[in-house]
């Protein structure tokens, strides 16, 4: 009886608003009095349904699903399936083309079908009503969100076309699970796209958003096929269906195949969120606002806005092409996680292609978990002596256009209280370039800084990606990499690659492209390279890292193949970091082995830790 009551209360309210609704819009229609205090009174704001983005990698493969607030992939009017719209008609307002927003032919059905079956069968909601609900308006029950839904379903219906109302329906509606929009359900439940779903598994779908915990397909499949067979029966009496294609649909066995959600990659995914935020940054003019802001309540604030800005970016559903080479970056973290992973040592390594400047692997950590700390791009430590070919050898080659085998005095050095120790303290007289730089003697490379300007070299060096080098670096110790905070290595690989770009340097990304949904780029790195040094410098700069590998200190990171191998080792005091950044004829990979931590590594040192792991990297994929 209390059903009763309540149904037949609700039926009058609504009638009798319904009714005295139309009739003074019908008197007021000429001054379109009412359709002005809609137009005031009940705002429509732009509606922006969140979507799902994508990451894929350098052949086009999905690598990340990323979802911001709903599991949701949109689609336009005209790439949603017929048999979904009619499905939707048929099952929850069939005067849909017809009525102004609200019917009351519907809700009077739908109070007659909830008294006779004692429960609530029906809602009486048409479609632009739900719509109201799921946009603008609360899902609370009572009369003041009653009569709002009306209002904003006749206004809706009057700034909308029925094509629009459908789409954001179909595009808003629950299909539980956090799932949102026929697409993303397709695709969560079946693995399919909606245009290849079947009349049965099109039906089934539908029957969740009426009550997407009751109709729940991973844990209420039996309600969800009852209700599938009354959808599809009553699309057949709304002539959607032939009697065949009914008895078809009615037969065929429904079999769900759960969603994974792709997340590959964490390493390499986590950066290229990271990089995101750094293009559209540099694009949409926040980086030059940060640099220019004047304090730091200004620069939260702008970061803040930043980050805002990102999130309406991946919610927007964009697609992020990206350099990624998935085989690459496999093996690279499977192999630091092999030398690693059981020990208390950490390691990070950076793959670059650098005939395209593209990042094509990059890891974080050994036993790395997405968005944990990356020690590719947020650990920033000393780089020892792998500094020296950027600041020290190159600069002075270009100075003085001296050759390899150029005499340089490598003897004790002593400027002011500083005074430079070579390993294990060994003192040596004039020796030849060459001989100082694949030995990495410290007192050669102390006194070539000195003899070139800390200042001149440290212009070369500012050409580079290093954010963390400051004025405060310029001091003689830079020369052994005393820097006041260092560099990241990927940061320091990308500044090797200009060795193998014949002095130019083209910032390395792995970002290639962010399109938006209709495929139109929205963002991308401008490809602009600067020339740091000339052609004759970086041949010999290369000779010498090639005798690195084949007479000096990094004499285990050769390996057997075709073509060029080159590159250098770096220890930092007490032997708290390992370094080994070098090149073969196609990739620049750089190796930084330590403990979060600082200690000693002076085992590893021993045991060429650094440059064998460099050495396994390389070979798996020449």
């Amino acid at each position: 009886m209390r059903i009763f009551i309540g149904n037949l209360f609700i039926l009058i309210f609504i009638s009798v608003f319904s009714l005295l609704f139309m009739e003074m819009a019908k008197e007021l229609s000429s001054t379109q009095s009412v359709h002005r205090v809609l137009e005031e009174s009940v705002e429509l704001e732009d509606v922006r349904l969140s979507s799902n983005s994508l990451i894929l990698d350098r052949h086009g493969n999905v690598i990340s699903d990323v979802f911001t607030s709903e599991n949701r992939i949109s689609l336009p009017f005209k790439e949603i399936p017929t048999p979904v719209v009619n499905a939707f008609v048929a099952a929850e307002d069939q005067s849909f083309y017809d009525h102004p927003g609200f019917d009351l032919s519907g809700i009077a059905r739908a109070f007659m079908v909830n008294v006779q079956s004692g429960s609530i069968e029906q809602g009486g909601s048409t479609i632009t009503q739900q719509l109201a609900r799921n946009l603008y308006l609360s899902h609370s029950q009572n009369y003041e969100r009653k009569l709002s839904e009306l209002l904003y379903s006749y206004q809706i219906e009057r700034e909308f076309s029925k094509e629009e109302i459908m789409e954001l329906y179909i595009n808003s509606v629950y299909f539980s699970n956090g799932v949102y929009g026929i697409e993303a359900a397709a695709d969560y439940y079946f693995g399919l796209s909606a245009q290849d779903l079947s009349l049965a598994q099109t039906a089934f779908l539908c029957a969740v958003p009426n009550n997407p915990s009751h109709y729940n397909p991973l844990t209420g499949k039996e309600a969800v096929h009852e209700r599938k067979a009354w959808i599809l029966q009553k699309m057949y009496e709304q002539g959607f269906l032939e009697n065949e294609e009914l008895e078809t649909a009615l037969e065929e066995e429904i079999v769900l195949h759960p969603f994974e959600k792709k997340d590959q990659y964490p390493d390499y995914v986590t950066y290229v969120l990271y990089e995101l935020e750094q293009l559209i940054s540099n694009e949409e003019g926040y980086a030059q606002r940060l640099r220019t802001s004047s304090n730091n309540e200004e620069r939260a604030d702008i970061t803040a806005s930043l980050k805002a800005r990102v999130q309406e970016v991946l919610a927007s559903g964009i697609t992020i092409e990206t350099a990624l080479a998935p085989d690459i970056q496999a093996h690279t973290v499977s192999t630091v996680n092999d030398h690693l992973s059981q020990t208390d040592i950490q390691g990070a390594v950076s793959v670059i292609d650098h005939h395209s400047s593209e990042i094509v692997a990059l890891t974080g950590g050994t036993s790395y978990n997405k968005f944990d700390f990356h020690r590719g791009f947020q650990a920033f430590r000393q780089p020892g002596s792998a500094i020296k070919p950027l600041l020290v050898f190159a600069p002075f080659l270009e100075e003085t256009n001296a050759g390899i085998n150029s005499i340089i005095d490598a003897s004790p050095i002593k400027r002011g209280a500083y005074e430079p120790q070579n390993f294990g303290g060994a003192v040596y007289g004039k020796v030849p370039l060459e001989t100082a730089f694949k030995h990495s003697y410290n007192t050669a490379a102390v006194r070539i800084l000195d003899m070139v300007g800390v200042e001149e070299s440290f212009s070369y060096l500012n050409k580079f990606d290093f954010s963390r080098v400051t004025s405060d670096d310029q001091r003689l110790p830079a020369a052994l990499g005393g820097f006041s905070t260092g560099m990241s290595v990927n940061e320091l690989t990308q500044a090797y690659t200009v060795f193998a770009a014949k002095g130019i340097y083209t910032s390395p990304k792995a970002i290639q492209t962010v399109k938006n949904a209709e495929g139109d780029i929205l963002f991308e790195w401008a490809e602009t390279g600067k020339e740091v040094w000339n052609e004759e410098t970086i041949n010999k700069m290369k000779k010498m890292m090639e005798k690195v590998t084949s007479e000096g200190t990094g004499r285990t990171a050769r390996f057997n193949t075709q073509g060029y191998i080159g590159g250098k080792t770096g220890t930092t005091n007490d032997f708290q970091d390992l370094w080994f950044i070098g090149s073969s004829s196609q990739y620049t990979a750089g190796v930084w082995i330590g403990k979060d931590e600082p200690a000693s590594l002076y085992r590893e040192s021993q045991n060429n830790l650094h440059t064998s792991l460099w050495r396994e990297i390389m070979k798996g994929f020449h």
